[in-house]
């Protein structure tokens, strides 16, 4: 069986049962490496175990044919075995002719002659329908242990698009705010209003540090001006209502001392 010879064992009964194409098919099997297979070669490993379970299936109807024929065999034997005993009383009574005795004779002989080849054409077929199983049950582990790389092969396969497709995200998404950060690096029309509105205060300052400078000799006199007027003209604010009077009138001013004494 395959679980005590291996490989080496099924490679040699498929040479053995599928000929030329066996040798080929065996040579497949004996090379097969699931983790590195295609397709195809499932669908070759699918196709040989096909092949070999319709060959199974057509063994295991010869094996049962095989086996019935021993069984009836041997079933007609040990009757005529039995029925000997009798036909001897009968032939001595004259009960039954001696040529009919011989017929009988002639007959049970050629039935125990033939059955070691009904035995060996039994054994014959057991053990092919038990190499055909073996090739299959072989063919069906390939098949599982191909599907199950193949299904941690997809697995595999999804989970490293699905990490490429993350990947790819990410760098979408890297190249956007590298966008945006480039953007608002770059001169714009904003920046552009920005600085111009800077060179134009700094101008409007220029002329007015330039004003100043010319102003501050015309506020100088001006204010030299009032100190002069305001020394020669009395202060009118602080007049009294007989100063006032006396100004209006012409008389000169009196004490108010003089005054109150007349």
């Amino acid at each position: 069986m395959s679980n005590l010879n291996g490989w080496g064992l099924t490679a040699r009964l498929i040479s053995k049962h599928f000929g030329a194409l066996g040798n080929r098919v065996s040579e497949a099997i004996a090379n097969f490496d699931p983790e590195t297979a295609t397709e195809a070669d499932r669908d070759r490993l699918a196709d040989n175990l096909r092949s070999a379970a319709q060959k199974l299936a057509a063994a295991r109807a010869a094996f049962d044919k095989e086996a019935a024929d021993v069984v009836q065999l041997r079933q007609l034997i040990a009757t005529d075995e039995q029925a000997a005993g009798t036909l001897a009383e009968r032939l001595a009574s004259g009960k039954i002719s001696e040529s009919t005795i011989t017929l009988f004779c002639d007959e049970l002989e050629s039935n125990k002659a033939r059955l070691p080849q009904e035995l060996q054409e039994e054994a014959d077929a057991r053990q092919y329908m038990n190499e055909l199983q073996t090739i299959v049950d072989a063919l069906s582990k390939q098949l599982a242990e191909f599907d199950a790389q193949a299904k941690k092969a997809m697995q595999a396969l999804a989970s490293a698009r699905a990490q490429q497709d993350l990947q790819q995200l990410r760098a979408e998404r890297q190249a956007q705010l590298n966008g945006l950060q480039g953007m608002r690096g770059q001169s714009s029309a904003l920046s552009a209003l920005t600085r111009r509105a800077e060179a134009i205060r700094n101008d409007a300052e220029g002329l007015r540090i330039v004003t100043d400078i010319g102003q501050k000799p015309l506020d100088q006199a001006a204010e030299l001006e009032a100190i002069r007027k305001s020394v020669s003209q009395p202060a009118l604010g602080g007049e009294s209502a007989l100063a006032r009077l006396q100004r209006l009138s012409g008389q000169p001013a009196q004490e108010p001392l003089a005054l109150a004494k007349s």
